[in-house]
């Protein structure tokens, strides 16, 4: 018998071209700069000994703007999730893992939320300036990861090279004026995330 985990991934999976496919043949779609792959881990019933990230699953690569809101509509809202999870969307032909060789020498912005909606919004505005390409320093993003909790939710922002500070930094300030965040947000290091649990933040903004 399938677990409810398994069932739930398979459900996304088999949801998103159906979803994908409603964006409306008959109009010209808006293509997007580059490609970017939805995928989704769901920790809520995880099994005995298993390796990180062996739930993980490649959802659905897209590159228009319609196929972007028709899958974010039906399916990767962290608010239709009830469970432990995470969203993740990242450059196509990136995986969200340390092990992935863009991400190897990298880092991450984090910020943490106890509301779901604060969450669903700062996902979303953070979705919209990847594909957007708000960022001056694109090319040094990996992509974001929603981790929805039962009492505190994270939202992480994946970059390339975590000892180009400057870059960094431009990234870290640029993402806190889109998610509209007041409090201090931290950057770690993936290698310092690998030696502990709770890693120590480099940069500050």
């Amino acid at each position: 018998m399938a677990s409810e985990a398994a069932v739930e991934v398979n459900a996304i999976s088999a949801a998103a071209p159906e979803a994908a496919a409603t964006t409306g043949a008959e109009k010209q779609p808006h293509k997007l700069e580059r490609k970017w792959t939805f995928w989704f881990d769901n920790h809520s019933s995880p099994k005995q000994g298993a390796a990180w990230g062996t739930s993980l699953r490649k959802v659905y690569t897209f590159d228009t703007v319609e196929e972007f809101w028709c899958l974010y509509d039906q399916i990767f809202k962290p608010s239709k999730f009830h469970g432990t999870a995470d969203f993740h969307l990242f450059k196509a032909g990136i995986e969200p893992k340390w092990e992935d060789p863009e991400c190897a020498s990298g880092g991450k912005w984090s910020v943490t939320s106890n509301r779901k909606p604060n969450l669903e919004n700062m996902w979303l505005e953070t979705l919209m300036a990847l594909i957007g390409e708000q960022f001056d320093e694109s090319d040094e993003i990996c992509g974001v990861v929603a981790s929805v909790r039962p009492r505190q939710d994270k939202l992480a922002l994946w970059t390339k090279t975590a000892t180009n500070e400057a870059a960094q930094m431009g990234i870290g300030r640029k993402w806190k004026e889109i998610i509209d965040v007041n409090d201090k947000i931290t950057y770690s290091f993936h290698d310092d995330s690998r030696r502990e649990r709770s890693a120590k933040g480099r940069y500050n903004v």
